[in-house]
């Protein structure tokens, strides 16, 4: 598998095994070409998952062979590496995620055989309020990519009419994801029901192809789910420029609006997306740069309950 390797990773250096083992066998890419891309992003990777818990995808034998999915930071770490201590009341217990606070975090984390980085959509200094709301947009198994592009339109003129900014980027599959930066106000609570009050405005727009139906077999299968669930206490997603474990090495990759009708997500790959990246740099930059606030969405979904409730209820 070759000769271990020593990388110099800002002030670090970190050490890679095996790097001529086979990750991904459509093209053949090694866990060293893995590594190399991370390098080639490295200013968007950090920015994604900064400060950010995250529960590692590994794959220690490539993606072909068994995926570990890893709340718990692995055995080993260096020192420099941060961690935050999670609560996880379903089993009592606690566990140590990994927070990247710098590349190195990245590389060392890509030795220990991580493909997928799933972040947290809130950071260390505290945990249980958010600061980016998702928006998923899950495709049905007879979706077309047509129709995931139009609910993309549609969300984005739900989020103008907000004076809200996203930033969409694909999912690394079939999907597509919007990200935007909130005020770190509420809890996963509030802002679940948030994102569930902008789901159901996005699928009162298109309820032909948009669903927000939440149970899976009662789904029109060629519909586009809207998955508000998304922003649920400790759900994680690849982050923007994670790359995917399938064979393929599709990478979840930030996009521009004006791109959506044009773009094939199975071109953005580990061989294709660090050409793009210097040439367009990083599309979602300016993703810190305004946080927005849910107080709309929220009064979308008191109306909404009360709508629920009925006149007797809600008097």
């Amino acid at each position: 598998m070759g000769e271990r390797i020593e990388l110099i990773v800002g002030d670090r250096t970190v050490s890679v095994s095996s790097p001529d083992r086979v990750y991904f066998p459509t093209r053949g890419e090694t866990k060293l070409d893995l590594v190399e891309y991370y390098l080639s992003v490295s200013d968007g990777i950090v920015r994604a998952l900064r400060d950010r818990p995250c529960m590692l995808h590994r794959f220690p034998k490539g993606v072909a062979g068994q995926k570990v999915h890893q709340k718990r930071i692995p055995a080993g770490a260096p020192p420099w590496v941060q961690t935050v201590n999670i609560y996880f009341p379903r089993y009592g217990r606690t566990a140590d995620e990994l927070c990247v606070t710098e590349l190195a975090d990245v590389i060392w984390a890509t030795q220990m055989s991580t493909v997928e980085f799933h972040p947290w959509n809130s950071r260390r200094f505290d945990t249980e309020k958010p600061d980016e709301w998702r928006i998923d947009l899950d495709p049905m198994p007879d979706c077309s990519f047509d129709r995931v592009q139009r609910s993309a339109h549609v969300v984005h003129e739900v989020l103008d009419e907000l004076g809200i900014r996203g930033f969409p980027k694909t999912s690394g599959g079939r999907g597509l994801h919007v990200y935007v930066r909130i005020v770190p106000e509420w809890g996963f609570t509030q802002v679940r029901r948030a994102a569930q009050a902008f789901a159901m405005e996005v699928e009162r727009r298109n309820p032909a192809e948009i669903t927000t139906t939440w149970w899976r077999k009662d789904r029109d299968p060629a519909a586009v789910f809207v998955d508000y669930n998304q922003n649920t206490r400790d759900h994680t997603i690849a982050a923007a420029y994670s790359v995917r474990g399938n064979p393929e090495a599709t990478v979840s990759t930030p996009i521009a609006w004006a791109e959506i009708d044009d773009i094939d997500p199975r071109d953005f790959t580990i061989a294709t997306v660090p050409a793009r990246y210097a040439r367009l740099g990083d599309l979602h930059a300016e993703i810190d740069d305004e946080a927005f606030r849910l107080d709309t969405l929220l009064e979308w979904a008191d109306r909404a309950e009360l709508e629920e409730s009925g006149p007797d209820q809600g008097s």
